[in-house]
């Protein structure tokens, strides 16, 4: 996971802090791990080991898996991402299907309604600094709300779902340690809600009741609710440092197919996914002479593969996708279908775009900070109201304001990522709640979750 964020951070972050970070989080992955693509092994073999039916395992016997786990909790064991192939994964993946299911129409008008709601807080009559992850987060919680539960979200629930997201993406950036209890208050008002039959979806047979209330607030109200926060967020920075690109998005003439190549091509640059990691359950062929053995752990780099195969790949440009099809490319936003795919694949890009033109049709959008497939500051930017034209000076000003304090968080935010990353890492060891949680399962019991604290 580090290794290709650090690909584009390096820039920015002192390379000792980052290198010795990246040393650490390696070192979780044990020796039986291996990169794709890499110097050896590029994007085709990428392709073909991704889809092998043996690179199936997901959570068992890997490093790795303690520490996400860790990040993910609570309820990691039936986070869908994280079960392993079988019945209660394909009942689990049944049941996300059908509350993602709807018409089109009315899941773009949902998202356009809960993030206007959120953008109705802002002033317009002068430019706001604002962070884009926190200031659409709410709306988020909101729309998976009520994919949920189907009826309006409430405040009090609004409030824990953003709660829990930011605890969960702000951990597993180490940027801020875990906060169990901020968790627990979101599952005891899941468990409620769900003991009283208030979700009108037929949840999966296979889970417990506990686990059913695991189920739904992992799945939609931590990975779903941040997945369109930071993707949205990644969409309006990118907007924000390409003021071209935004004009010509404002001038709407080409409808949705140009918000689309913009789509695209953020998701190719930034993708959502920095790693996803695999344990191979038999052997699997790399080339002639070389074999992953059974209990490998392969983790797929995005980022790296996304650079493959274009002309100037590092470069932010919608453009390039006015004569590709994303089929014919190395581009894969929401995973292989081979194996496990985003759920939310087709939900997404409809829901952004209505996301974007909301935030558009209000404002518009200027920012200085450094982009990275991360966005550990939260994307801080400057919008100002249609309408409103700012004095020169007082927008260079909070333009240079912006600047300066990118830089110097930036520093600040590396050594403490570095300081709490290796807490936390140490902090999943010393737990090992998938490790636990496996052995208690070959022994023939039903392993319980480990009772954890916070760090600091």
């Amino acid at each position: 996971m580090v290794r290709s964020r650090t690909r584009s951070d390096t820039w920015s972050l002192p390379r000792a802090v980052v290198e010795l970070r990246v040393r650490i989080f390696e070192k979780v992955n044990g020796d039986r791990a291996v990169t794709l693509p890499n110097a050896i092994h590029g994007p085709e073999v990428f392709e073909r080991v991704y889809a092998h039916p043996a690179a199936n395992g997901r959570s068992e016997g890997a490093g790795l898996s303690d520490l996400f786990w860790y990040w993910l909790a609570p309820g990691p064991e039936v986070h869908q991402e994280h079960l392993e192939p079988g019945e209660r994964y394909q009942d689990v993946a049944a049941t996300t299907r059908r509350i993602l299911a709807g018409n089109s129409a009315d899941l773009a008008a949902s998202a356009a309604h809960a993030v206007a709601a959120a953008l109705d807080e802002l002033p317009d009559t002068r430019v706001s600094l604002v962070r884009l992850r926190d200031l659409v987060m709410p709306a988020w919680a909101a729309f998976c709300y009520e994919l949920v539960f189907q009826e309006p979200c409430p405040p009090v629930a609004r409030k824990l779902i953003t709660t829990h997201a930011d605890d969960v993406i702000t951990a597993l950036k180490c940027t801020g340690l875990r906060h169990p209890r901020r968790r627990a208050r979101l599952t005891a008002y899941l468990r409620d809600r769900v003991a009283a039959g208030h979700v009108p979806h037929r949840l999966p047979a296979s889970l417990s009741l506990p686990e059913q209330v695991h189920y739904l607030q992992g799945t939609f109200f931590n990975t779903a609710v941040v997945q369109l926060s930071e993707a949205t967020a990644h969409v309006l920075l990118a907007l924000a440092r390409h003021p071209d690109v935004q004009q010509r998005l404002g001038a709407d003439a080409e409808g949705d197919r140009y918000l689309a190549q913009v789509l695209d091509e953020t998701m190719r640059l930034y993708p959502l996914f920095g790693i996803a990691h695999r344990i191979t359950t038999d052997e699997i062929p790399l080339d002639e002479t070389t074999v992953l053995p059974a209990g490998s752990v392969v983790c797929f780099s995005y980022p790296d593969y996304h650079a493959t195969g274009y002309e100037r790949p590092d470069e932010f440009d919608p453009d390039r996708w006015a004569n590709l099809a994303a089929k014919d490319v190395h581009h894969i936003p929401y995973g292989v279908a081979a194996n496990r795919p985003c759920p939310a694949w087709r939900l997404s890009p409809l829901v952004l775009r209505a996301a974007v033109r909301e935030v558009l049709g209000r404002f518009r959008l200027d920012s200085t900070v450094s982009h990275t497939r991360s966005i550990p500051h939260r994307a801080p930017c400057l919008l100002i109201p249609r309408g409103l034209l700012p004095g020169p000076r007082r927008l260079s000003a909070l333009r240079s304001f912006v600047r300066l304090r990118d830089g110097v968080e930036d520093v600040t935010r590396g050594v403490r990522q570095l300081v709490l990353g290796t807490l936390m890492v140490l902090h999943a060891r010393r737990l090992r709640p998938a490790e636990r949680y496996f052995d208690g399962r070959r022994a023939g019991g039903c392993p319980a979750p480990h009772p954890e604290r916070g760090v600091g």
